[in-house]
């Protein structure tokens, strides 16, 4: 069966008035027929969907979910350890509002592997591939690149007025270059997550379903008008064109998605009140995880948020990569500036509220991580720099049994002392409660088989 996404995707590509649009379609059509079918092998798990807050540049363990009192001057944290509304667990006291819900978390403390360079630590986090050649600019995605996540988690998903998986704001790039590990890689187009927007300074287009025709400046109108305006336009422009009428099932699937009320309701902020978008941060960090709860409810199954800080300059900054210095701060006053832990305690609260009290968090999973650490000592600019041997991450919701830490480590926070746990093994815990086994197979363009991911689910972080 033909996802809607691929005519969209095609869409962006030749614009809306392209008459090729069939043709390509129905291409996809039979070439979907001779492509062989993902295996999936099942598990327990009973979450629906997974919203991803993704900590690109790397959060410092000892700062936020591993706090190390007992370590010397220089390595221990500026942030003092405060206790949670679970005995035994305690946290930064820059994180308040997330210690009001350790009872729903479970916080992984000894994710490792072995690397310390940003890019293959991307790809290994967001896909489970080993990709040590990936350097700027040399790391730009392809069609050789392993899946990430969201597409592979489409690959197991019946197509839908929504894609299966959506990027927001944007994918992870700068310098011209989008990141490996971001998209579909092998899978092809039709698996790529939905990205309304292109990496920062990157002149690559994001594989957004909701593009414009090519006269119009797109990322001006997004940027004046949102999402929805962009939307409505589009399907104004379809209705008063006469040569609309009587278009084939191809054409009807390709241009449906451009007046779904689902989507245009998905994508509409302006349909929350203005305490609820107060309650997630009048940020862009904020909304996007008010809009990733919106898409979940719409039925996306994975929303990746991208977290990242565009400078007024345009530029892009990974602000977790918290080396200092940065517009004036230190490596620890850029955790406490506004993109930093201040708004993600604040929306990683709301939408915890949100999904408890509507029922949802039983059957959706929250997931917070980035590419690796931080260092244990503290460097002159006082911040942390990048280290791969040790970093936390935080799981919720979909299963996860709450209340819990999983594994230890030294006193520095600087290495797993028990209970090791991967980046393939930390994805295939996230599979495992999506319902999809590692061992489940998708195929490249050439029918090979690949395993989802090599790792093993840490299974005992769910509720029996």
């Amino acid at each position: 069966m033909l996802h809607r996404r691929d005519a969209m995707i095609r869409l962006g590509q030749v614009g809306l008035g392209a008459m090729t649009l069939p043709g390509l379609l129905n291409v996809e059509q039979a070439q979907a027929a001779k492509r062989r079918q993902p295996v999936l092998h099942g598990t327990s798990g009973r979450a629906k969907s997974c919203v991803l807050i993704y900590l690109w540049g790397g959060p410092p363990q000892m700062d936020m979910w591993d706090p190390n009192p007992e370590a010397a001057e220089g390595i221990r944290s500026h942030f003092a350890p405060i206790q949670t509304v679970t005995p035994g667990i305690s946290i930064s006291e820059e994180m308040p509002l997330f210690a009001k819900y350790t009872d729903k978390t479970a916080i992984i403390r000894s994710v490792s592997h072995g690397s310390n360079a940003h890019e293959p630590s991307v790809y290994r986090t967001l896909t489970g591939g080993l990709n040590e050649s990936l350097r700027v600019p040399r790391n730009h995605r392809n069609r050789n690149d392993s899946p990430n996540i969201g597409s592979v988690i489409s690959a197991f998903s019946d197509s839908g007025g929504l894609p299966s998986a959506v990027t927001i704001p944007r994918p992870i790039g700068h310098e011209g270059v989008t990141y490996s590990g971001t998209y579909a890689g092998f899978l092809g187009a039709r698996h790529d997550p939905m990205e309304i927007a292109p990496a920062g300074e990157s002149k690559s287009g994001a594989t957004h379903s909701m593009a414009l025709p090519e006269e119009l400046n797109h990322t001006r109108l997004l940027a004046r008008r949102g999402l929805l305006n962009v939307i409505e336009e589009q399907d104004a422009r379809l209705n008063a064109d006469p040569a609309g009428q009587g278009y084939d099932e191809f054409r009807e699937q390709a241009f449906s998605m451009l007046s779904s009320p689902a989507a245009k309701q998905a994508f509409d902020l302006g349909q929350e009140t203005d305490a609820t978008r107060d309650r997630y941060g009048r940020t862009e960090w904020g909304q996007s995880i008010l809009m990733a709860r919106r898409l979940i409810e719409a039925g996306v199954r994975l929303v990746t948020i991208s977290w990242m800080y565009i400078q007024k300059s345009g530029n892009v900054a990974n602000i977790w990569d918290n080396h200092g210095p940065f517009e004036g701060l230190t490596g620890y006053g850029m955790l406490k500036a506004k993109y930093g832990l201040p708004t993600l305690d604040r929306g990683f609260a709301a939408l915890m509220d949100d999904l408890s009290n509507s029922g949802l968090l039983d059957e959706t999973m929250v997931a917070m991580f980035g590419e690796f650490g931080r260092t244990p000592k503290i460097n002159k600019n006082q911040g942390r720099d990048h280290w791969g041997a040790c970093q936390s991450a935080v799981l919720a919701g979909g299963g996860i049994s709450g209340g819990q830490v999983y594994g230890t480590t030294d006193r520095d926070s600087a290495y797993p002392t028990s209970k090791p746990v991967s980046p393939e093994d930390l994805l295939a815990t996230i599979y495992h409660g999506m319902g999809i086994a590692p061992e489940s197979e998708i195929y490249d363009a050439f029918g090979r088989p690949h395993r989802i991911v090599n790792g093993n689910p840490v299974t005992s972080l769910f509720s029996s």
